[in-house]
């Protein structure tokens, strides 16, 4: 196998491109049509693909600078909808001593990591401080490495739920900075999320695994509640994210209005068929599963949160199956941050075993996510007049989706940020 490309790539590893790049793929996955283009060229200018297909169809501007893809296959740069950047190395009681400037500190390791894993666009579901807006605006401006983010700063949630840090004691009369009870009560801080620059609101509406002394079946926010929060986030032009593992809180997260069920491990056919009407993104994280129950203790999980684990995830797998099989849209989300980052094309496989071809998989994490952000004009397909976010792998994931899981060459806007010799 020729080796030159991944030398061609790393001397343009610098910046924006500043004359075009042609890519010649030994295979280009069109995500749309199912199939493998075979030796195909990319043609990149500034940051936006100009032109994608065979070879034998291409005009590459005579100036270009080449990289050779040919031993490899290239798809759309990867989107995880579901992510905590600022999370992730410590758990339970050890996270109290974790300050929020070194959590800001983890999210810009944690970015860069995910970014050269293949994903070039992620939606982060909540942090504290709004560390995820200073994350994404660093990022944009090309002070620190990392995918294109939609950031939701705190998530909202009641006192005590699963949005509140309720680790601590009541003497120290702590309320997290999201939690808001009441229908208008939850409207104020709608407003106050958008205001300090949150581009998605994020809810919970039910209980959680990794929360201290609720369930996660348990409803949370109320209806009214939740129809306050959609109205207000969708009058200011951002979708809305509800956390909810119970099959009531899912039905009346849908119904509520909310554009993405996250999590949805106890949904039932009601709450499927409700998602499939109502045209609500369902957001499965099945990998994870694996990865508390034989890391969690030593991570420094809660035992009971290791003990709801052990309740929700074989539930959770199997009605991802039943969503699948019903239609509902799924788009790819993982709760990366739960597990360590840049594992999260380990999930893929996790959505075949569990009823999806590959390319469905794929395309749960291009085209349908990119849909769910409200991107679709922008990334999830390499596309003329798209981001050039392109990525490349060894092998064919149409045939081995775990390819996915070691991505060998990552562009982002038209810049090479991975270019790995093996």
């Amino acid at each position: 196998m020729s080796r030159s490309w991944w030398l061609a790539a790393l001397c343009l590893s610098v910046s924006v491109a500043a004359e075009p790049v042609v890519l010649r793929c030994g295979s280009l996955l069109d995500v749309r049509a199912d199939r493998l283009v075979a030796n195909a060229v990319v043609v990149v200018e500034g940051e936006k693909v100009q032109q994608a297909g065979p070879a034998s169809s291409a005009t590459p501007p005579g100036a270009a600078k080449t990289i050779d893809l040919s031993d490899a296959v290239c798809l759309p740069g990867l989107i995880d909808v579901h992510v905590h950047l600022t999370s992730g190395e410590k758990r339970g009681y050890q996270s109290l001593g974790v300050s929020l400037p070194r959590k800001t500190v983890w999210g810009v390791r944690n970015a860069g990591t995910t970014l050269r894993a293949g994903f070039t666009t992620a939606r982060n579901v909540g942090a504290p401080g709004y560390a995820d807006v200073a994350l994404r605006d660093a990022i944009e401006e090309g002070d620190i490495e990392g995918p294109r983010l939609l950031v939701a700063g705190p998530s909202l949630g009641i006192t005590g739920g699963h949005c509140d840090d309720n680790l601590l004691a009541p003497e120290f009369r702590h309320t997290s900075a999201g939690v808001a009870d009441g229908p208008w009560a939850a409207r104020a801080k709608v407003r106050e999320v958008v205001k300090y620059g949150a581009d998605l609101i994020k809810i919970c509406a039910s209980g959680g695994v990794m929360s201290k002394g609720d369930q996660p079946g348990t409803p949370q926010y109320t209806p009214e509640e939740m129809r306050a929060i959609v109205e207000e986030a969708h009058k200011l032009g951002r979708k809305v994210a509800a956390h909810a593992h119970g099959a009531q809180s899912i039905k009346d997260a849908i119904r509520s209005g909310v554009d993405s069920v996250e999590h949805a491990s106890f949904i039932d056919q009601e709450g499927i068929a409700l998602a499939k009407q109502y045209g609500t993104y369902l957001v499965f994280d099945i990998y994870n599963d694996d990865y508390i129950l034989e890391h969690g203790a030593k991570a420094g999980m809660l035992p009971e949160s290791i003990e709801k684990e052990r309740q929700v995830g074989a539930v959770q797998r199997e009605n991802f199956r039943q969503a699948f099989l019903a239609g509902a849209r799924m788009a790819f989300g993982t709760d990366a941050g739960v597990y360590p980052h840049g594992d999260n094309g380990r999930q893929f496989a996790y959505m075949v075993k569990f009823g999806m071809k590959p390319i469905q998989a794929i395309r749960a994490a291009t085209l349908d996510a990119a849909s769910l952000l409200g991107w679709a004009d922008k990334v999830g397909a390499v596309e003329p007049g798209k981001w050039a976010d392109i990525i490349a792998v060894r092998g064919n994931p149409l045939e081995d989706v775990r390819t996915l899981e070691q991505v060998r060459f990552v562009m982002k806007g038209g810049r090479v940020v991975k270019g790995a010799s093996k």
